[in-house]
């Protein structure tokens, strides 16, 4: 049966197939929580994905079905994966069909070409990633590809009027990225030299750098300011959570310095950053960053830079959003924080307060499930 000729049913209940490539990291753990909520509301849910990381093996956990989509760039063709996809898609027959970043909603698009329900979700836009002609050619794959979303879902509102600024013209629905508050809960003073203790961390004035090790998260930025940083608050310590393809590099480039150490992926980050007195978020681009969120519903202050999501997702109390590419800057909030504990205090409560009203996961899930009720019902009524 072609994808043109599929009906979608009514006497069954909702079948979702989400599509993603990254499978660790940010996106990784938005897409479980989606997951997770869907089948809970008793959909059926599977979830197309590379068998590298984490994703597959967690929606598998959480009741959907896993299908290993090969598309891992070193591994796979365009063609080949385009044409993997194409045959999930044709046997698994979903009612919709959420695609997750660029891999994806390339290949999605030219798979499914809104002839089922498909909502394209960047989280981040794929063309911020490149420079030059390579970000021009991706920049007018989106303008065009747009026609094949039925809608796109931003995570902020500034990544939906940068893609609108550039030409990207779909019918839009922006679902603020959300953090899991029972897992995320806040952490006061005692709760910090208790997490000390339990990770076998000095009680010294600690930065923590959680997210993947790679370009688009800035911790070579964060690294050559470091000297500078640590000058003015002698004895401090940076920790880097996480891995990725960059590790290495970053390593090299920390060789030397004191007080940096790079801890590794870890699964709970939460007692990581009840460790903390600051979570800095250096990122070079992004949709809304899962960090600064979960650095709040911590209850510790966010030092970020000013990319996508950010501004509107860390209050000015609740720390400091600094321009990108100014070191200076970032020095000067991070050292503020280290030297003022008072400060850095009241900012994570501030920040949980936030997060509790604007960005609970349970929201950000109940919102996304409103939209794909309302594309079905839109298809179906045709």
């Amino acid at each position: 049966m072609s994808l043109r000729d599929q009906q979608i049913p009514t006497n069954r209940r909702l079948h979702v197939l989400h599509v993603s490539a990254p499978t660790r990291g940010g996106v990784a753990t938005v897409v479980t929580r989606y997951v997770r909520d869907q089948v809970e509301r008793g959909w059926n849910v599977t979830v197309a994905c590379p068998s590298r990381g984490d994703l597959g093996y967690a929606a598998r956990e959480a009741g959907a079905a896993v299908r290993w989509w090969r598309a891992d760039p070193h591994d796979s063709t365009l063609p080949g994966a385009v044409a993997r996809l194409r045959r999930i898609v044709s046997e698994t027959k979903p009612d919709v069909v959420h695609l997750h970043s660029g891999k994806a909603g390339l290949a999605g698009r030219l798979v499914v070409r809104d002839r089922i329900p498909t909502v394209f979700q960047p989280h981040a836009w794929a063309f911020l990633a490149h420079r030059s002609g390579v970000r021009s050619a991706s920049l007018r794959w989106e303008r065009y590809a747009a026609r094949w979303a039925t809608e796109l879902v931003c995570v902020s509102t500034t990544e939906r009027q940068l893609g609108e600024s550039l030409g990207i013209h779909a019918p839009t629905t922006v679902v603020l990225n959300g953090v899991d508050l029972a897992e995320f809960r806040p952490a006061g003073p005692r709760d910090r030299i208790h997490a000390r203790k339990l990770l076998g961390l000095d009680d010294v004035p600690t930065v923590l750098c959680v997210g993947e090790l790679v370009v688009q998260k800035g911790q070579q930025d964060l690294i050559t300011d470091w000297p500078a940083i640590r000058a003015r608050v002698p004895g401090a310590e940076l920790l880097f959570l996480g891995d990725g393809a960059d590790r290495l590099a970053l390593e090299r480039l920390a060789e030397g310095l004191d007080g940096v150490t790079f801890v590794g992926s870890r699964t709970d980050v939460p007692l990581w950053m009840a460790a903390a007195d600051v979570v800095v978020v250096p990122s070079r681009w992004d949709g809304m960053a899962l960090v600064p969120l979960e650095a709040m519903a911590c209850a510790r202050s966010v030092v970020a830079t000013d990319v996508n999501g950010v501004v509107e997702s860390v209050p000015p109390d609740a720390g400091a959003v600094v321009p990108l590419d100014d070191p200076a800057l970032l020095v000067e909030a991070v050292v503020e924080r280290l030297e003022n504990p008072t400060l850095a205090e009241e900012e994570g409560w501030r920040g949980r307060s936030h997060v509790e009203s604007q960005h609970d996961a349970t929201t950000s899930a109940r919102e996304l499930a409103r939209v794909y009720l309302r594309l079905v019902g839109a298809r179906r009524g045709r």
